[in-house]
């Protein structure tokens, strides 16, 4: 077993325009004053990361790397969960989505992919260079706007769906295994990979790759009313990141699991700061660490009614008081006596 590293958190829901958000220095100094020991850096405002300039330069990373330090925390992993997103978009979504890519590409699907595509195996290079060795990303989506099948969906639909989705993915699978790296997908609603069936039929198509892996995030599993202690039991061979995110489902007699079109705060599943929702965190992290996980655990600060600042405060202190430290013993070992062969014999009874 290990003792999970935290707390981290996820800085994509606080970089900002005003200070302290708007810089690395800064972002850093807040993260650590709020009590986090780690960060993960989403790749795609320079401020934070300039993903080029870490590709090429060793001074570079050094700077990034060192401001860190210097204020107290460390990088836990890069995200590319824009970039993912865009290696598969459905054209339903392609207005949404272009704001995720550069001017430039917008209206263009074709390059807009070959774009995050390129963004991605960037990032798996920088991941490795910054000595990281995990990444976080989302899978895309081709067949999401099939997801409930009325009218039925058309025989094989799906299936070439995710036989594309793979075949994008494979060649950035295998770069990841050159480099070191898993590809962890934050299995999410939007995304094809939403849940285990969907994430089985991925790996299924990149033949069991060992760098496809999982960002574990028990508060989309609430939303989708899946059973999220059971899926750590079937996958923690396979989650390798995690998120500390709550979140609520109340249904009522006018909606539930799909929200009635609702704003967040009014719907049935809502996002909430860590221990105001109904994820039960202490079996969270039981099981995470029963099985291994060496990971950090990460505040993703999603919720509908809190302030992000508060929220982050309270997060750090609710990671810290849940992560378990690993006994180096069992709890019996006070009544173990020395023994040989020959007692054990006697034990049994077979001497």
């Amino acid at each position: 077993m290990h003792t999970i590293q935290g707390p981290g958190l996820f800085l994509a829901q606080f970089i900002g325009q005003e200070a302290p958000f708007d810089s690395w220095d800064g972002i850093t100094r807040w993260a650590a004053d709020c009590g986090y020991l780690g960060v993960q850096v989403p790749v795609g405002d320079v401020r934070m990361l300039d993903l080029d300039r870490a590709a090429d330069s060793q001074d570079y990373r050094d700077e990034f790397l060192g401001i860190a330090q210097q204020n107290g925390v460390q990088v836990t992993e890069l995200s590319t969960h824009l970039e993912g997103q865009l290696v598969a978009v459905h054209p339903a979504y392609d207005s949404g989505f272009d704001a995720f890519a550069p001017a430039d590409l917008r209206g263009n699907p074709k390059a807009r992919q070959e774009w995050a595509v390129g963004r991605v195996a960037k990032a798996i290079r920088v991941s490795n260079l910054l000595g990281l060795d995990r990444m976080a990303s989302f899978s895309g989506a081709l067949a999401w706007p099939y997801l409930y099948p009325w009218p039925q969906r058309a025989p094989g639909l799906v299936e070439a769906a995710f036989d594309t989705l793979a075949a994008r993915w494979r060649p950035l699978l295998d770069l990841a295994e050159e480099k070191g790296v898993d590809i962890c997908y934050e299995i999410h609603p939007g995304e094809d990979l939403h849940d285990g069936v969907t994430f089985e039929m991925f790996l299924d198509r990149v033949n069991g790759h060992p760098r496809a892996n999982m960002l574990y995030d028990p508060s989309h599993y609430v939303l989708q009313q899946l059973d999220y202690l059971q899926h750590i039991d079937i996958y923690h061979d396979r989650i390798r990141m995690f998120h500390v995110k709550d979140a609520e489902f109340n249904p009522t007699g006018r909606q539930g699991v799909y929200g009635g079109y609702q704003s967040w705060v009014d719907r049935a599943g809502r996002f909430r700061s860590p221990g105001d929702g109904q994820v039960d965190f202490k079996q969270v992290f039981s099981k995470l660490t029963q099985y291994g996980f060496d990971g950090w655990a990460v505040v993703e600060w999603e919720c509908a009614l809190k302030h992000p600042e508060d929220g982050a405060r309270e997060g750090a202190a609710f990671v810290r008081d849940h992560i378990i430290r690993v006994t180096p013993h069992a709890f019996d070992d006070f009544a173990a006596s020395a023994v040989d062969r020959n007692d054990i014999e006697k034990a049994l009874g077979i001497t």
